[in-house]
């Protein structure tokens, strides 16, 4: 799996093997055994391939395939998730897939927002949050 994320998003980074390694400190060979599979990095190196490709360590070493619908792993910047397609239901429901729940901690039960923009998109957020946020700025507001 390391071998392939790493070829993977160095390849969508457009970056060559010479390029990733002297950005890193290694030798354009180290990178080709690591993504020939025939070694791993060590944690230090490890790191700074994911900072250098702007990725998470967990992403270099642990980001499936299908996660991306085909883009790539680390096709997202850091901190930007694509966690996969849902259909919407015949009452306008839909499904937060699994990893979007236990990243962003959301439970049954849960309240959310529903915010949306014509040229953006929608996004949804956790209620509490949103009504501190708003707390937040109408108590900028009033000079708070």
């Amino acid at each position: 799996m390391f071998k392939d994320n790493l070829f993977q998003m160095r390849k969508l980074r457009h970056l060559t093997q010479e390029e990733l390694a002297e950005k890193i400190g290694v030798t354009r060979q180290a990178v080709a055994k690591w993504e020939a599979g025939d070694s791993v990095p060590d944690l230090e190196k490890s790191r700074l391939l994911a900072e250098c490709l702007d990725v998470s360590l967990d992403e270099l070493v642990n980001s499936e395939p299908d996660a991306s619908l085909g883009l790539g792993p680390g096709a997202s910047p850091r901190g930007k998730h694509l966690f996969g397609v849902v259909t919407v239901g015949d009452k306008g429901q839909i499904v937060i897939p699994a990893r979007a729940r236990k990243l962003f901690h959301i439970a049954p039960g849960d309240r959310l927002v529903v915010l949306g923009d014509e040229a953006q998109g929608l996004a949804v957020m956790k209620a509490e949050a949103f009504l501190e946020m708003a707390a937040q700025i109408r108590d900028a507001m009033e000079g708070k």
